[in-house]
């Protein structure tokens, strides 16, 4: 009985010092483990963060929008409290400046530009839309108070200084019929965009401009750079790429040095194939269009105007491309992003060609 009992309790003993060898290694996959938790609930915490942060990036940056009747409000509230700071300020550039816009029957987006500079305001099918300026983005670094004016042809030139830092060129398509070419040169034109096709905005069909051969051969027989561009209507990525291998295939025989260009444009039609397209798909189109041109060895480019960038497109995707922006002002570019090419007027005159004309400066040669 006594010999059992002992042996009972020895293995009593080895039992329980099993459990106390144990003990150490369970604390430690306890504490692996809780570790673990709160390292995955810290992860997934901050990768909430992170995306609440950028929705919040987004909605910031996207456009805000007003009816004529909230803008209405805006204005009289805005321009109170403008000449309220002005006069406790005793600015009276400002006061001269608001007054002189109301005098003169400026329009509401006028006012409004004026008195939110750190937007950029436009009017959409019948709303105003308010962006805000994007330091993300290089800034074109230009000066209204370097545009000089015309007064007898309204042709205008940038200078640095006394120097006339500007290039002077236009855009044409069948619109303007036939060219007198040797006369433009001698009107000092240095280059031209020629409309080299389009596609069709309900047929979807791609069409050779009727007047590209005859412009392209007569302009460079002239000596004057040729760019060219396309109006484009593509509703895929695929239609992108069969626009641009048309240009390319087009423009094999020439010599164009200046850049090819996807021109979008909003086309106003309830039976427009791109009107339901969002900006997040024009925008890939546009890339898939310009590396296309950029492979083949050509300068790409888009053109467009205030929407065309602004809201049509998603621009901070596209910014290593050059840029053509159409505003028609002889006074500011209004827009604060970087471009090459400013398409100031589409209604100029140039000797040898009888219609209207575009009429653009670049900041650059290629």
């Amino acid at each position: 009985m006594k010999e059992g009992s002992m042996e009972k309790k020895r293995r009593k003993k080895k039992k329980t010092d099993w459990y106390i060898l144990l003990t150490p290694l369970f604390a430690v996959v306890a504490l692996v483990a809780m570790l673990a938790c709160f390292f995955t609930i810290g992860y997934y915490e901050m990768k909430e963060k992170k995306a609440e942060e950028e929705a919040a990036q987004a909605l910031a940056m996207a456009p805000v929008t007003y009816t004529k009747e909230e803008v209405d409000e805006m204005v009289e509230s805005a321009v109170a409290l403008a000449v309220e700071e002005a006069v406790n300020r005793n600015n009276e550039d400002f006061l001269t400046n608001i007054r002189s816009k109301m005098e003169n029957g400026d329009s509401t987006v006028a006012m409004l530009r004026e008195l939110y500079p750190d937007n950029i305001v436009l009017y959409d099918k019948g709303k105003y839309v308010f962006k805000e300026i994007s330091e993300n983005l290089k800034h074109n670094g230009l000066s209204p108070e370097n545009i000089r004016a015309d007064e007898e042809s309204g042709e205008i030139t940038y200078v640095n200084g006394e120097e006339v830092v500007s290039h002077k060129g236009i855009d044409v398509s069948k619109f303007q019929e036939t060219i007198d070419w040797s006369k433009v040169k001698e009107a000092g034109v240095e280059y031209a965009f020629l409309r080299l096709g389009i596609r069709g905005y309900t047929t979807g069909e791609i069409v050779l401009d009727e007047t590209f051969e005859y412009n392209v051969e007569q302009a460079l027989g002239e000596e004057i750079d040729v760019g060219v561009y396309f109006f484009s209507q593509a509703v895929t990525e695929e239609e992108a790429l069969e626009e641009a291998d048309f240009v390319i295939e087009n423009l094999a025989d020439y010599p164009v040095r200046y850049p090819v260009v996807i021109d979008i444009e909003d086309v106003e039609s309830d039976n427009a194939r791109t009107k339901d397209l969002t900006a997040e798909e024009r925008t890939r189109f546009v890339i898939a269009f310009c590396n296309r041109i950029k492979e083949a060895g050509y300068t790409p480019m888009i053109y467009g105007n205030l929407k065309t960038f602004l809201l049509m497109l998603d621009i901070e995707q596209l910014e290593e491309y050059e840029k053509w922006f159409a505003f028609y002002s002889k006074e500011e570019f209004y827009y604060p992003y970087d471009f090459s090419v400013w398409q100031y007027s589409d209604s100029g005159k140039i000797d040898g060609i009888e219609k209207k004309v575009d009429l653009n400066i670049s900041f650059k040669e290629w």
